[in-house]
């Protein structure tokens, strides 16, 4: 394994500590951009270096993450995840490990005449030191920083230290949408007055329209009703923000809180014009509420047809054609369920165990009164694509269907009332969804032949599996009939 939680498993890191590292790996892209730097997480570990299934009586170093700057290039290409060093080769590690404080280690890059520092930093986790974060860059005096970069190293120094004293990172933290630091940054102090605005940060201002926003300036004194920074301040952890100006500008705001031993001492707040992604989330939820009432109006219009045959069955007087159009109705009915749980649900898959409780409901409906039916499932289906929910639905009616019409009519009915049991089994195998239906009947007459079948309920079923399904149908006679249908299941499809 070469995630951090299987690098820590086999390093023998405690649970409680890799969720530690695990947090501050889901949240150091940030340190890494202010940094302009490579960061590097090592554990100590004892393994055998040409062996690493064997333990080693010497101290070494795993690296069990890593992250590269987006504002920077990287030192790192090729990752080094998975890759241990000994101890003795890594002094910067060895002395911020055992001292708990931030080390430095400066060496000349071969071929080169420029130098490399490590800033080795002691993750402490319930007041231990458990790993090392190091910050590698190059010192290249051909290269002129600004006040911008002075700014954003400063800050991550102030992460830095607050890594060491275990609070960083944060208990919680809301980086599902977290602005980077390129999208915008400013730094207010403890009295929330502005230290420092990047360029973008003033852009996503102006498109707020506070366009004379300067440094000095409070957020309150801009017109910014902005509640993330007394929130940050109040529960000394991140918060975010959508600010939105009509009709179509919305900015995220994130506030993290800067501590200092324990108490704030300013917020660095990210900002990030969303205006585009909230437009297509409009759409988007726009896009899906049209698809469900498209859903719910076939729904309402397969109701209708069948209202209308079950009228013009009761206006005839011919019990064949009484029969082949409740047949219909019950075809009709089936395929809506499939259209009534989409009209509800959002997307193209169908909870498929909810439409067959649905089917079965309506089997039970034609039941004859002097047959004791049980139905009973097996198995799940899990969520179906809607182009196989549709006519999976018409073929369990269309079997069901069958059984109650013709496995129990031979029974003795002088016996009394009727009983009978039908069984529906399913199952996942490789790519198909395999589903069996079985009942304790009379079975198929002796030589039923598949290619021989008259029914149109049967027909309608051979047609839909092999045609528009792709599947196989099988059937046999064990106690009972007994069929079995096959039909392929994409696999983006959870069952």
């Amino acid at each position: 394994m070469t995630t951090l939680a299987g690098l820590a498993h086999r390093a023998g890191i405690a649970p409680e500590v890799v969720a530690h590292l695990q947090k501050l790996t889901s949240a150091w892209g940030l340190l890494a951009d202010l940094c302009f730097s490579d960061l590097i997480l090592y554990v100590p570990t004892y393994f055998d270096l040409s062996n690493p299934a064997q333990p080693s009586s010497e101290l070494n170093y795993m690296v069990v993450a890593q992250v590269r700057p987006a504002t920077s290039r990287t030192l790192y290409p090729k990752d080094l995840v998975s890759s241990v060093i000994t101890a003795s080769s890594a002094p910067g590690i060895t002395q911020c490990l055992s001292s708990g404080h931030i080390a430095f280690k400066e060496s000349r890059v071969p071929h080169s005449d420029e130098h490399r520092v490590s800033f080795c930093i002691p993750v402490r986790h319930d007041g231990v030191v458990v790993a090392a974060m190091v910050r590698e860059y190059e010192l290249n005096a051909k290269l002129v920083r600004g006040e911008l970069e002075r700014i954003y190293v400063s800050l991550f120094e102030r992460f830095a230290n607050m890594i060491t004293r275990g609070e960083f990172p944060f208990s919680s933290d809301d980086l599902a949408e977290a602005p980077r630091v390129g999208d915008g940054a400013m730094v207010v102090d403890e009295d929330d007055v502005i230290t420092f605005m990047s360029p973008n940060g003033a852009s996503a201002l102006h498109r707020l329209g506070s366009h004379v926003a300067r440094v000095g300036d409070t957020f309150a004194s801009l017109g910014l009703d902005l509640g993330v920074i007394a929130r940050a301040r109040l529960n000394l952890e991140p918060v975010v923000e959508e600010i939105e100006k009509k009709p179509v500008t919305t900015v995220m705001f994130q506030a993290l809180p800067l501590l200092n031993l324990g108490e704030y001492s300013g917020s660095l707040v990210l900002l990030r014009d969303v205006s585009e992604l909230r437009r297509r989330d409009r759409l988007l939820l726009s896009k899906d509420a049209t698809i469900r009432e498209v859903h719910h109006r076939v729904k309402n219009n397969l109701q209708t047809i069948s209202s209308l045959l079950r009228l013009q069955i009761r206006r005839l007087t011919s019990e064949d054609g009484k029969e082949a159009l409740r047949e219909a109705e019950r075809r009709i009915r089936s395929i809506a369920v499939v259209h009534e749980i989409l009209s509800r649900d959002v997307g193209d898959v169908v909870d498929f165990g909810e439409v067959i409780s649905a089917i079965v409901d309506l089997a039970h409906e034609s039941v004859p009164p002097d047959l004791h039916l049980e139905i009973t499932i097996s198995g799940s289906p899990g969520e179906l694509d809607a182009t196989v929910a549709t006519p999976l639905a018409l073929i369990l009616t269309e079997l069901i269907q069958n059984s109650i019409e013709h496995a129990f009519s031979s029974r003795d009915e002088s016996a009394g009332e009727r009983s009978g049991h039908i069984k529906l089994t399913f199952s996942r195998r490789l790519a198909s969804l395999v589903i069996e239906i079985s009942d304790s009947g009379v079975g198929f007459k002796e030589g039923f032949n598949p290619k021989e079948i008259t029914s149109l309920g049967l027909s309608i079923v051979d047609s839909l599996v092999t045609s528009q399904l792709c599947g196989e149908i099988s059937y046999g006679s064990q106690q009972g009939a007994h069929i079995r249908v096959r039909v392929p299941v994409p696999d983006r499809i959870s069952l």
